[in-house]
């Protein structure tokens, strides 16, 4: 079946006997008929096998925790799916949180990251017991430890610090750089263990949390991060007399999105990873951590495809010919926040192959609002299906209503049959907030 994040397409992709593109026995112009477009599409063969495939990969380290980022895409369905499959989540808000409880998930299967959580984020996690919470500051440190105090409660804590590590990645999408707004520089951490030690007593430091960023292609910034987090931790043993035993090493796998990307597969990343460990931890005199992995994209972008249909079309003689669909920016904002990229197919049948050069513009009402710049597409017409691929993460999750346009519906498919797993954005619920004076 191959590794997934190097795939573009999801698995069980191929064309039918009708002459249209299926995925896991489900045709997607029927689908796009029956749902309606645009539709975000989730293959849970595809899904099931990334995640299968990251705990067969890092099985030979045992004190592994599989976290899922949900940033990269957080519905009830998809958060029970990750669940059964032995997951835990890396939540970032108390929407997060709440979708994890309206899923019948625990929160002590959850950690809570971010840079600036909120009293009331804070709150809700430790009155629900999550179990660990990556500290970002100094401001959060008091008031978690204030939080916990009026709860009686002594909540576990992570410290993120930031590596100094860059990833040859998008400035926008890079985390462990020096200049970054998360975390704690290294410099400042004996501060803050200090103040932990003698006066946020409901506080229990269990480690150190770091992340590099977000599709990264190189497998040598995962054994750094490891060296510096572990480094630091035999530095604190040595200074506080305290052995901290867990390391979250974040997420960060990057996934193929057009044909010239090239990323690791994730037992390459596990196989350096483990490795990292084993060599820092007999290099600095340390027991083995827990050692916390949190993927996001890599386990659900390729499975996600968005089905959309073609509209009008506008040919520039000499420059360019654009073709429109009924979807675009508010539905997928990367390629005009940093300029993604993404393949497209057209789904119905054609009778041969007549490559034509287009660009693909969105419906919104930005010259930006451009998915995809010179592609060739098999004729384009007015009402032909065409599906964008690799689009499950970060797609829904930034998803917008902009100009007014409704959230698109999500299903997924599995062996043949398809089940509605997000409803579409009605009218109504445009407006149910607003207020009429």
């Amino acid at each position: 079946m191959g590794f997934v994040n190097q795939n573009i397409k999801p698995l069980n992709t191929k064309v039918n006997s009708k002459g249209n593109i299926e995925i896991s026995g489900c045709d997607l112009v029927e689908l796009a008929e029956k749902y309606s477009t645009p539709l975000y599409v989730m293959d849970r063969v595809t899904l099931e096998k990334m995640a299968n495939d990251y705990k067969q990969a890092f099985s030979n380290y045992k004190n592994t925790r599989m976290m899922y980022a949900s940033k990269a895409l957080m519905t009830s369905a998809i958060a029970s799916i990750f669940y059964k499959l032995g997951f835990g989540f890396d939540v970032v808000s108390l929407g997060e949180m709440y979708i994890l409880k309206n899923a019948g998930i625990d929160l002590s299967h959850a950690t809570f990251n971010g840079n600036n959580k909120g009293c009331d984020e804070l709150e809700y996690a430790v009155l629900n017991n999550i179990a660990r919470v990556s500290v970002d500051n100094f401001y959060e440190l008091e008031l978690l430890d204030n939080i916990a105090k009026k709860m009686n409660k002594v909540q576990k804590i992570l410290l993120r610090i930031t590596p100094g590590i860059e990833c040859h990645t998008h400035e926008y999408i890079q985390t462990g750089q020096l200049d970054s707004k998360f975390g704690f520089d290294l410099h400042m951490i004996d501060e803050a263990i200090d103040l932990i030690q003698k006066q946020y007593k409901n506080l229990d430091l269990k480690g150190l949390h770091a992340h590099v960023g977000s599709q990264i292609f190189e497998t040598k910034i995962f054994e750094d991060e490891i060296e510096v987090l572990l480094k630091e931790i035999r530095r604190i043993k040595d200074k506080f007399n305290i052995e901290l035993n867990e390391v979250n090493i974040g997420g960060g796998l990057g996934i193929t999105y057009v044909e010239s990307d090239a990323p690791p597969n994730v037992y390459e990343v596990a196989e350096i990873t483990i490795k990292a460990i084993e060599k820092y931890c007999a290099l600095y005199e340390l027991s083995e951590p827990v050692l916390y992995i949190e993927p996001g994209r890599s386990l659900v972008a390729t499975a996600g495809v968005t089905l959309y249909t073609i509209g009008a079309s506008k040919n520039i003689e000499g420059i360019r010919k654009y073709i429109s669909v009924d979807g675009g920016m508010a539905d997928n904002p990367r390629p005009s926040m940093y300029c993604a990229e993404y393949y497209a197919e057209i789904v119905n049948k054609k009778e041969g192959y007549n490559p034509e050069k287009v660009t693909v513009a969105g419906k919104f009402c930005e010259s930006g609002d451009i998915l995809i710049k010179d592609i060739e597409l098999n004729s384009p017409k007015a009402g032909d299906t065409l599906c964008l691929y690799a689009t499950g993460a970060y797609c829904y999750s930034m998803s917008s209503n902009y100009n007014g346009v409704l959230k698109p519906a999500m299903v997924l498919i599995n062996e043949g049959k398809s089940d509605i797993i997000v409803r579409r954005q009605t009218l109504q619920q445009l407006v149910e907030n607003d207020v009429v004076l």
